[in-house]
């Protein structure tokens, strides 16, 4: 017969033997992270300090965490397509993709400030403004949506401003994706491999019956409707981040002017007129046609 479950009459769980507790001489925890210097990285400037400061700045730290890794695995996944590893490329894409899911929740702690809190503090931000995020621009840049007008904002940081420019002069996610396609036997017009890719990309008609026969063929390679798909689930994930940045702007500062001098949510609504792979998505009105 089965014996009944003993629980006990404490919650305190017994350090095993094992488990290492003296670090004098070892890696901890705290030192492979480096926390000494992360944890003491933030900095409020109110006077006196204001209670929701520190959520405002580890709020955006965490964000631009978030955007190196999403930088270190679109550099990688265009380089695995360049490579023609299509499959180790769209493993990138999929940590992407979680990494967009997870900063558009985010949002969701910011919106916790509520609009009296904020303006408590709000003037000590200065200048300083999300708009000048080196990193979310190098994203940018890397899906397509490219502005060499972008670099002026930067001049006065050196390593920002030499990364941009190397972005804005090589390919995009995308090209290396459509040159996976030609090597794969696809009919892309020479005017697009060999395109001034400091360029912003705009939409080429004629890349939308390729893109039909790669959906409607039962031909097509798994892989190659797979990162079709992949990059329209990047860019929907990036236009609910927008969205979800101009809510949180909105009900927080109503249509004040941003600190770093744009009109506010009405700059932010344009930005979400702006597309990565149009052909994608005009394909889908071929579709089936």
């Amino acid at each position: 017969m089965e014996k009944p479950t003993v629980h006990s009459a404490h919650s305190v769980r017994d350090i095993e033997d094992t488990v290492r507790t003296d670090f004098r001489h070892a890696m901890s925890y705290g030192g492979y992270l480096d926390l000494d210097h992360l944890l003491s990285s933030q900095h409020p400037l109110s006077e006196p300090e204001h209670h929701d400061e520190l959520l405002f700045i580890i709020q955006h730290q965490t964000s631009e965490l978030w955007l190196k890794l999403v930088l270190h695995e679109l550099l990688e996944a265009r380089r695995l397509f360049d490579a023609d590893n299509l499959g180790k490329a769209l493993k990138c894409i999929a940590r992407v993709k979680a990494i967009q899911r997870t900063m558009t929740e985010q949002w969701s702690v910011l919106g916790t400030l509520t609009p009296r809190e904020y303006a408590q503090f709000r003037g000590f931000l200065g200048s300083s403004s999300g708009f000048q995020s080196y990193q979310y621009r190098g994203v940018e840049f890397l899906l397509g949506n490219k502005n060499r007008g972008m670099l002026r904002v930067f001049e006065s940081e050196p390593e920002a401003h030499a990364l941009l420019s190397k972005l804005l002069e090589e390919p995009t996610l995308y090209d290396a994706f459509l040159a996976v396609l030609s090597r794969a036997g696809y009919d892309i017009p020479v005017d697009i491999l060999e395109r001034d890719t400091s360029e912003p990309w705009t939409f080429r008609k004629d890349l939308v019956p390729i893109f039909q026969k790669i959906y409607e063929s039962d031909d097509t390679q798994w892989g190659l409707y797979e990162a079709c798909e992949d990059l329209v689930d990047i860019e929907d994930n990036f236009q609910a981040w927008r969205f979800r940045h101009l809510r949180t702007v909105q009900r927080t500062i109503g249509f004040k002017v941003g600190t770093g001098g744009s009109s506010g949510v009405d700059f932010l609504k344009r930005a979400l007129d702006l597309t990565f792979f149009p052909e994608l998505y005009a394909v889908r009105t071929e579709i089936g046609n």
